[in-house]
């Protein structure tokens, strides 16, 4: 029977992935920070009994890296070296880059890139000796593009994606595939209230949070359920190419699009727009105006 390793399984994306995983007849071994919560939730939304076999629960602490080898060791115990391990766990945060404290900068890539890349140094020794298996790395939007007002985010999970794509060129000798997941938007907590911000409304990047903010919202009311993305995880988990890089939402499949044919300055332009952006200088000559008149 195969096995699937998710991180971030008890919510959101990762809650609905383990859930259709287990229900295809996939073992899941659902990696997350509690376990008895965690669990509690997979068995409400599979069906799965106390002690089900197919039904694992580990945890796992990304920013903790000296814990990650005690995860991996437990993985290996439960299932043996996992056909498949599913990077899924991440935050975000919102503030443009000169307002996002440096401690968060270091949270995001610890969480979005230090951490996986722990895990999977500790899983592949075993997936090498099996001679197959599939690491997909969960990407966004906004790693086809730095996007604004997410620039730590952004910044963490384009890391995600090069290291990947790196990845892929070391492991594709030994039987291994890398699939990178780019997902649109979706309904989950990085699109609410819960996702921390650490921009200053009032400060001088004021008008452009509030006009991302009014952008943000016709993007929420589209959001895609997290059903619907796993599906297309259930799908990318059958990759066998050394490297397959899928969108998730006809958002994230149209900037993709764009991204590759169109010049980078009306790339640019159109992001800008789309999210109500002031053009090149504008809050400068406002500012001017401004002091003229005093």
């Amino acid at each position: 029977m195969r096995s699937v390793v998710i991180t971030g399984a008890s919510r959101g994306l990762g809650l609905a992935s383990a859930t259709h995983m287990y229900q295809q007849g996939w073992t899941v071994v659902a990696a997350m920070r509690s376990i008895e919560a965690g669990l509690e939730k997979l068995r409400e939304a599979t069906g799965a009994k106390v002690g089900d076999p197919r039904l694992i629960g580990v945890k796992l602490d990304l920013t903790d890296i000296a814990s990650i080898p005690t995860t991996a060791r437990a993985i290996e115990v439960a299932v043996g070296a996992p056909d498949v391990i599913v990077h899924n766990a991440g935050v975000a945060a919102a503030g443009v880059a000169e307002e996002t404290p440096d401690e968060v900068w270091q949270q995001l890539f610890a969480t979005n890139l230090f951490g996986p890349v722990a895990l999977t140094k500790a899983l592949l020794p075993a997936m090498r000796a099996k001679g197959s298996g599939r690491i997909v790395a969960i990407s966004s939007m906004g790693a086809i593009r730095g996007m604004p007002i997410i620039s730590a985010y952004s910044a963490s999970k384009g890391a995600l994606e090069r290291w990947a794509e790196a990845l892929s060129q070391e492991v594709a000798p030994f039987g291994l595939g890398v699939t990178i997941l780019v997902t649109g938007s979706f309904n989950t907590d990085i699109l609410t209230e819960q996702t921390p911000d650490y921009g200053n409304h009032h400060g001088p990047y004021g008008t452009m949070y509030e006009s991302i903010h009014t952008a943000g919202k016709a993007a929420v009311s589209k959001a895609l359920p997290p059903s619907r993305f796993a599906l297309a995880l259930a799908e990318a988990a059958e990759d066998t190419a050394p490297i397959v890089r899928r969108t998730v939402g006809s958002d994230a499949s149209a900037l993709s699009f764009i991204s590759r044919v169109l010049p980078r300055t009306l790339v640019h332009h159109i992001i800008r727009m789309a999210m109500k952006i002031p053009s090149q200088g504008a809050l400068s000559r406002a500012s001017l105006a401004k002091l003229s008149k005093t």
